[in-house]
């Protein structure tokens, strides 16, 4: 049998095929945003995607396995500036307060811009926490909470924190990270038209309130400090 011609990286086929893998998975992802935020995640059928995107239900689950990998993929894009903000942050040694405080404002206003698609997302990850009855797996490549790391956007600059001792020890910081997030994610659902201001407050207020109580102290038994955005 005459073996089948290898297929060069410049090869005008391969680029012509991989042009079209991109723009199928553009399609699929374009289609689940809108999907997912209209209809939610119980709602929202992997083979409705498909006939949007204009593809077939196997196409699409070879580009996504499950609904639950689609919808990390989709919510992973709102969350990775924070993760690249939070990185300068940390490089510059920024105080770490007011790294923490712009990076909850900006979660805020994000869940509150996609209300629709984050509290999708977060109907994703409480369905495959119950599945897998535990806390994210590294090596699980199909758990929504590993696809779209949201707790990430602050873990790393509560870790710095707690290592030079502007914030307190405990709770450790993956597990306050972890109460934060899923306290703004239950509040897309609970709460869709809640203002991300007020929405920050109340975040900022649980977080400072176990790693830094002095700052809540200081403002007196009525102080909102991080009220409005102070």
């Amino acid at each position: 049998m005459t073996p089948t011609p290898e297929i060069r990286s410049d090869d005008p086929r391969a680029r012509a095929a991989q042009t079209k893998r991109d723009r199928t998975r553009r399609a699929l992802l374009d289609a689940a945003d809108a999907a997912f935020a209209s209809r939610g995640w119980l709602r929202t059928r992997v083979e409705d995607i498909a006939t949007a995107a204009g593809v077939s239900a196997a196409t699409a689950y070879n580009h996504f396995p499950s609904k639950h990998v689609l919808i990390g993929h989709v919510y992973a894009p709102l969350i990775s500036p924070l993760v690249v903000q939070a990185e300068r942050d940390r490089a510059a040694d920024r105080p770490v307060v007011a790294a923490l405080a712009d990076q909850v404002r900006a979660l805020a206003r994000t869940s509150w811009r996609h209300h629709g698609l984050t509290a999708a997302f977060c109907s994703a990850v409480q369905d495959y926490t119950i599945r897998v009855e535990g806390p994210p797996d590294p090596a699980d490549d199909m758990d929504p909470r590993n696809v779209a790391p949201v707790p990430a956007t602050i873990l790393g600059l509560i870790e710095d924190g707690q290592s030079t001792g502007q914030l307190h020890p405990y709770p450790p910081a993956l597990e306050i990270s972890g109460a934060v997030v899923n306290l703004l994610l239950l509040r897309a659902i609970n709460r869709p038209h809640e203002p991300h201001e007020h929405t920050a407050e109340l975040l900022l207020t649980v977080l400072f309130g176990s790693l830094r109580p002095e700052i809540l102290a200081a403002s007196g038994l009525e102080g909102r400090p991080f009220r409005d955005g102070n």
